[in-house]
């Protein structure tokens, strides 16, 4: 009997996503989980696990018409689908393909949660027709994701991708949540660019929009629509420190690509406007034609994701 059928199990600190693949990337349905993340998380795969083989119970597909079950995961994870630690599940050393391959009779790979979206993003999103791409989620931090010939660039500790975590900013006093200074993620991410933002309001005494109301990412693109004098000089920065940094990951990793998700990127293109501008100025001359996208897939790219894992 041929093998038609994949599912992707995205884990998340509040929610598994689920959903149920045929093996050209079509979604055939998706459901979410509770993360029960009590006990040291001693239940989350399990109850993904039981709720994969219900479904496919409940859809009259055999056992053996399964190709396997992919899972993203919050955390740094070899090739072999081992993580040391989840700190969002409360879990320490964990082998999640050979506990998932045990709970359900299938084939498992496991993958960062990150990386695994930039893999759904190449497959059935933003990036699809490429093969070689880099993933930046821009929320509140920053995630990222390598694929390169269309395989997930993990590195030796699974630590690949970390891209929010690469220096960014010799001045900056605070501290990042990784314990360093100067991320990307402190000065570009949805909470970075608010403190661009008030900084920028704090050291001049012009008007703007900003002034008024909720300080937000989404207030200072919407801002830059209306051409607003404050929100455009934080746009600027914003974009240098995006514009450097992919610049740098280009002369790495030389991308066809550059794939920009996560809440910020609901500014739309004037986001990757600004990126693109500095990325140009600073690439090596080689990698300069790489392209800027938005991200297509939303939430979902975890799930296109982690069933992608079993095509490899």
């Amino acid at each position: 009997m041929e093998r038609s059928y994949l599912f992707g199990i995205d884990v998340g600190g509040t929610a598994v996503k689920c959903g149920l693949f045929d093996t050209e990337g079509n979604l055939l349905e998706k459901w979410e989980l509770p993360t029960r993340r009590e006990e040291g998380g001693r239940y989350i795969l399990p109850d993904a696990a039981k709720s994969a083989l219900e479904k496919a119970r409940e859809r009259g597909i055999a056992q053996e018409e399964v190709l396997g079950v992919g899972v993203g995961v919050p955390g740094p994870v070899d090739e072999r689908g081992e993580m040391p630690f989840a700190v969002n599940l409360g879990w320490g050393y964990k082998n999640v393909s050979g506990e998932m391959e045990e709970l359900t009779g299938w084939k498992s790979r496991a993958a960062n949660d990150a990386n695994v979206a930039a893999l759904g993003e190449l497959w059935r999103g933003g990036a699809q027709g490429y093969k070689n791409a880099v993933l930046l989620t821009l929320g509140t931090g920053i995630g990222g994701g390598i694929i390169l010939n269309g395989k997930i660039l993990a590195g030796s500790h699974g630590a690949g991708g970390e891209l929010g975590h690469v220096h960014a900013d010799d001045q900056e006093t605070e501290k990042c949540n990784c314990g360093n200074r100067g991320c990307l993620e402190q000065v570009a991410s949805a909470t970075g660019i608010v403190r661009l933002a008030r900084r920028e309001l704090a050291s001049c005494g012009d008007p703007s929009l900003l002034r008024e109301g909720e300080l937000s990412a989404k207030a200072v693109f919407d801002a830059v629509k209306q051409q607003d004098p404050v929100a455009l000089r934080i746009a600027e920065r914003f974009g240098e420190y995006m514009g450097k940094a992919t610049a740098g990951f280009a002369a790495v990793v030389d991308p066809e690509v550059f794939v920009i998700g996560g809440g910020v990127s609901k500014a739309g293109t004037v986001l990757l406007d600004y990126i693109r501008k500095y990325y140009r100025a600073y690439a090596f001359p080689a990698c300069r034609s790489a392209e800027f996208v938005l991200a297509s897939l939303g939430n979902d790219a975890g799930i296109y994701g982690a069933a992608r894992l079993l095509l490899d």
